[in-house]
């Protein structure tokens, strides 16, 4: 299978916060934060993989570093940063902001782990990616670390 560059799962997402979407104190609900980055890493896979079905494996770490209040505008950028066999780690930064006084601030950072599923309903081979960018690369050789810790965390004994 074609390695394809990791350019072209790129997916931007734009987002109002409104009323609906937070708590008490007007800042939007991490729940909220947590499905609109799901939504665009299932996007971001199926571009990849060029596949209408994915599935997440599993959320590996989200970061809230800050808050969205209500009126802001929530920026989601995803790109799929490494491949394994049927499986993509999609990378999503959140950013948002003040339209009125066009303050910018990074809210949240993702790695989430998505798999390709085939018309039998079983995981499905995707291509390979191909970083280009200083950037990308970077993601693309930090991936096995990430990987590795993943495997470690699966292993963790539970009750």
């Amino acid at each position: 299978m074609e390695a394809k560059p990791m350019k072209e799962s790129r997916t931007i997402q734009t987002k109002l916060v409104l009323p609906p979407d937070t708590n008490h104190m007007d800042s939007i609900f991490g729940g909220k934060v947590l499905a609109y980055i799901d939504e665009i890493a299932g996007i971001t896979a199926m571009k990849h993989a060029r596949r209408q079905v994915v599935v997440t494996a599993s959320i590996d770490s989200v970061d809230f570093l800050s808050s969205a209040r209500v009126g802001d505008v929530l920026e989601l950028e995803a790109n799929v940063t490494s491949t394994g066999r049927t499986s993509m780690e999609v990378y999503v930064r959140v950013k948002s902001k003040n339209l009125q006084t066009g303050e910018e601030k990074l809210t949240t950072e993702s790695f989430l782990t998505m798999v390709a599923m085939g018309d039998d309903g079983k995981p499905t081979p995707v291509p390979p990616v191909l970083p280009e960018s200083a950037g990308e690369k970077l993601f693309f050789n930090t991936a096995p670390a990430r990987r590795e810790h993943r495997k470690m965390r699966v292993k963790t004994p539970r009750t």
